[in-house]
């Protein structure tokens, strides 16, 4: 098979779809790779690093779509990519279509193969190419809600792990999930006081069972969420359906009883935003301000840290590209039930459940 790998073009995004070393490996079964000049400068490898292996280096995104049969990115694509995407292609990447009916009825349009990074998913409904994203981002939710307390960025003015004889800062995280633990292991590790809420007792036990005492767990209801935010410093939402959007948890009138200069993070930004004031924004220009509450929606937040994101994503996704490779996406598809999970469009058709009920196209 022949894979493409393009340069990401969205802003401010430096991951690479494929590694050297993932490179290499296709090669050795005898695929064909093509990678885009300059594709994996921002993650530290270079075109040399890619020549070496046995890809073949071309200069345009559209010389790399042309010659591909499969296309193995990061990013979803944007506008400038959506001519490239023709019938012919498989395109393996993170699509999040619930947030952008713009990009569903594109690839639509386009009638490729679309397997979604973020669907895949094993018998135990783990998402194993997730994962390693949302751990990125639990941990640079708080590195970057850290930074926006401080008051010339117009937080509260809180360090969030106190010094003696003056309180830590308050840290509430919406879901317990895998971004949810991440976050709330990084806000405790800065000597914060945590509270995480979700309505999964089996997670709530196992935070209690493996975080530290001032990591304390609730229930999560409208009730607890509008009590805890009246006295946070700083609001993580890492609540995740798979496939559809988020649950908007916070509604624009509860801004108003926080304290001024509040930072929220959404980190569900991708699948929508789980609260009502959401609106995705960049690395270049990554806060807004609703209501004195400092807002940090960026939505590709691993993108801020290419190196460490490119080998944690690669690192699980290549065996799924090898799969692909070597059988095709229909067999490799029948024959891998999690793979399957991945399938959302389909030459021209949604296939997957929890999308097509997104935009009512079911």
């Amino acid at each position: 098979m022949k894979i493409g790998v393009p340069k990401e073009i969205k802003n401010n995004e430096s991951r690479v779809g494929m590694t050297p070393a993932g490179v290499f490996e296709l090669i050795k079964n005898n695929h064909t790779v093509y990678v885009q000049q300059d594709a994996g400068f921002g993650s530290g490898f270079f075109d040399t690093d890619y020549a070496v292996v046995g890809a073949i280096l071309v200069p345009t995104a559209a010389e790399v779509y042309a010659q591909a049969d499969m296309i193995v990115k990061v990013k979803e694509p944007i506008p400038e990519e959506y001519p490239l995407i023709k019938e012919n292609h498989v395109v393996f990447t993170y699509f999040h279509f619930a947030s952008s009916e713009e990009l569903t009825i594109a690839m639509i349009n386009s009638k490729a193969v679309c397997i979604a990074y973020e669907t895949v998913e094993e018998t135990d409904g783990s998402l194993p190419l997730l994962t390693p994203m949302s751990e990125v981002a639990g941990r640079m939710a708080i590195q970057q809600g850290a930074k926006y307390l401080e008051k010339p960025i117009k937080g509260r003015g809180v360090l969030l792990g106190g010094v003696p004889g003056v309180p830590p800062g308050k840290v509430l995280v919406l879901g317990a999930g895998i971004v949810g633990i991440q976050a709330a292991k990084m806000a405790a590790g800065l000597g914060a006081h945590v509270t995480i809420l979700d309505i999964n007792m089996k997670r709530l036990r196992y935070v209690n069972d493996v975080m530290p005492s001032h990591v304390v767990t609730e229930f999560s209801s409208e009730y607890n969420i509008r009590r805890h935010i009246k006295n946070h410093d700083l609001i993580i939402g890492a609540v995740l359906i798979p496939g559809a959007k988020a649950p908007k948890l916070i509604t624009r009138d509860m801004l108003k009883e926080m304290h001024p200069g509040t930072v929220m993070v959404d980190v569900a930004v991708d699948q929508g935003g789980c609260f009502e004031t959401t609106v995705a924004t960049t690395h270049e220009n990554p806060t807004y301000i609703i209501d004195d509450v400092v807002h940090y929606c960026v939505a590709n937040m691993p993108g801020a840290v290419p190196y460490t994101s490119t080998l944690a994503l690669t690192n699980v996704t290549l065996p799924y590209v090898l799969k692909l490779a070597n059988l095709g996406w229909e067999m490799a598809a029948e024959r891998y039930p999690d793979l399957r999970k991945g399938l959302n469009i389909v030459h021209g058709e949604i296939i997957y459940k929890e999308l097509a009920d997104t935009f009512n196209f079911s």
